[in-house]
Formats: structure tokens, sequence, C-alpha cells
């Protein structure tokens, strides 16, 4: 029967299409981006060690000013430190980017590529044009590459910019079609590719609803095509009286790897970006691997210590042994089954 489904395959000619047995193509998430914080790697894939998978399209959601562009940063950040042949190609459509905010967020300008995008329809060409010249290169030869769309909300369309340029006032009611024609195809290539991409969009609140709710901005385009939707919200670090960053909550509200409705907190300093222990003192008490005993953590040495001391020196108390205990944890807390 395999030697049958393998001349099916050719005769068809689908360039996706695979035997299971051989692996598929566009669907199998063989490896992970870290994004620089231990608790965020397992959100979005169930292991400390994970992160972003590395062939699918990833959300970031979260109202004005929760951070999303920063939060961003902090991955694009650890991804160049990572590979020093890595590359990002950032679509840009807030123009809120500056060579220097760039800089100061500790990214290398030497290996981002900034591409302004107004519609839909050029952020769709584009992206392609990149993934097919990706493509071309022998698999060998291709270095990791990184996709960001910054942000998805702000996209408008040809006919809604040919509209306001003749002074019209009507309302593109195609707009959430061609997105998620763009993201249908996008998702297709950047599997094959083994590249990812993370999507920057908007978030309202639902009118109508019995209780609070967020929805993402869009249509269901995006809501289909992205592997992980974490919603973002966030509040002030603060130092004293000084703000040294913010506090991102990070909700799992769409995933087809872990479980959904998690939530964990992540912390981005103005300073170093993504902290990448933060959180991890939550996991730990949660499972006893530290217990709390009044404002102190008593750990398996029987030692006790505050929590701000812990996370002053984390590589001192988050041993090896610690690390293997709570990737335990983190796969208990966040996958499936």
């Amino acid at each position: 029967m395999s030697d049958f489904l393998k001349s099916i395959i050719k005769e068809v000619g689908n360039e996706y299409a695979s035997l299971v047995a051989d692996g598929v193509e566009a669907g199998d998430v063989e490896s992970y981006i870290d994004t620089g914080s231990y608790i965020f790697n397992a959100l979005l894939s169930g292991s400390l060690h994970g992160g972003l998978p590395a062939n699918k399209i990833t959300a970031l959601a979260g109202e004005s000013a929760t951070g999303k562009t920063y939060f961003l940063m902090g991955i694009i950040k650890n991804f160049l430190d990572k590979d020093s042949d890595a590359g990002v190609i950032y679509f840009e459509s807030e123009s809120a980017l500056t060579k220097q905010l760039i800089v100061d967020r500790g990214v290398d300008p030497k290996r981002m590529v900034i591409f302004p995008v107004t519609t839909v329809q050029e952020f769709r060409t584009q992206a392609l044009k990149v993934l097919d010249s990706y493509l071309l290169q022998d698999e060998a030869d291709r270095k990791p590459l990184f996709l960001c769309l910054d942000s998805l909300g702000m996209l408008s369309t040809t006919k809604e910019v040919e509209d306001t340029a003749e002074g019209k006032e009507t309302r593109d009611m195609t707009r959430a079609q061609i997105l998620k024609a763009a993201f249908r195809v996008l998702t297709l290539k950047l599997g094959r590719a083994k590249v990812p991409m993370v999507v920057t969009n908007h978030t309202y609140d639902v009118i109508g609803s019995m209780f609070p709710q967020k929805e993402m901005g869009g249509g269901s385009g995006l809501k289909y095509a992205a592997s992980s939707i974490i919603y973002l919200s966030r509040r002030k670090e603060k130092v004293g009286t000084e703000v040294v960053g913010n506090i991102i909550h990070c909700k799992n509200h769409k995933s087809r790897l872990t479980v959904e409705n998690r939530i964990v907190d992540v912390r981005l300093t103005y300073d170093k970006g993504l902290d990448r222990y933060y959180g991890l003192l939550d996991l730990a008490e949660k499972y006893n691997v530290f217990k709390k005993i009044s404002t102190r953590y008593e750990l398996p040495d029987g030692s006790k210590q505050f929590g701000k001391t812990i996370m002053n020196d984390p590589e001192k108390y988050f041993t090896e042994e610690i690390m293997t205990q709570l990737e335990e944890c983190a796969i208990k807390e966040f996958k499936y089954g």
C-alpha cells in the first residue's frame, strides 16, 4: 500500500505532501526558538528549553501600550544572540521603531531588516518573496531566519487606501477575507521553510457579553493560522519609585501544542530585556520544589531564603538538579496528557 501512496504523491504533484511515517513537512515541529524566558518557553511549548515553534505563526495580542513591541524585541535579541549568522525580517506598519530604540534594546542592527508596509497586500507579497528566496537556497546553506509583523491591526488594504485618496468614507468589507487568504498561503510556506513568524495585534473589549472578554481584531485569518495566540497585559515594575520595566501577564488564549488558558508572568526590564528566570519561583512553589514557609522559601537542602534573594542570584539557586525537576513540573503544568 505504501508504494501506491508514494506513487499517488508523485502523480498529484503536491510539493507539501508526504507519508506521515516520513514526517509532515509543514506540520511537524522539529525545533523551537528560545524566547529568552524559561517560563514563557514552557507556556508556548511545554518545555523550559523549548519556545516558539520554529515553523509556525505565533500571535502576541494586547491593548495599546501593553508592551507588545518591547516584548517582541526581547525575543528578537535572544534569537540573534543565540546564532551569529541569524537574521530578522521585520515588517513594520506603525512607524514606531527607530534605529536608536533597536540598538538600546541590545539588538544587532546589522542583522535586522525593516520593511515598512501599509497594506495587507504589500505585506503578503513581500513576505512571500522573502520566503521564496529563502527556499531557493540549498537547505544546508540556510541560516536561521525570523519573520515579524508589527502590527497586523494597523495594516490597511489597497482598496481602503484608494478610497481614502478619493475622499470616500466607505468601509472596506473585504479586509478580513484578504487577511485570511494571506495567512493561508504563508502558513504552508513558513512550515516548509522552517521559519517562525511572530505577529502582534490589537485586542478590544467585546460589547454585550455577559462577562468581560477580549477579542483580537482583524477577522478570523490569524486566529486559524496561528499555532499559539498569547494575550498580553502588564503592570509597571518599580525599584523604589523608579519604573525599571514591566511585568507582562501572558495568557495562552489558543495553542495547538500546550494547554490553553494557562497564565504566566514574565519580567521585561528596560536595561536587560527579558528576565530568563522570572516565573520559575511560582512554578517551584506550586509543585513543592521550593516550599513556602511564612515569608521565605525552604530549599531542598533545608536552607531558607527570601524570594527576592533567590531572584537576585537565580543561577546559584536554580541549579541543574533543580532545573531538571522544574522541567518535569513544566511538562505537567503546560503539556496535554
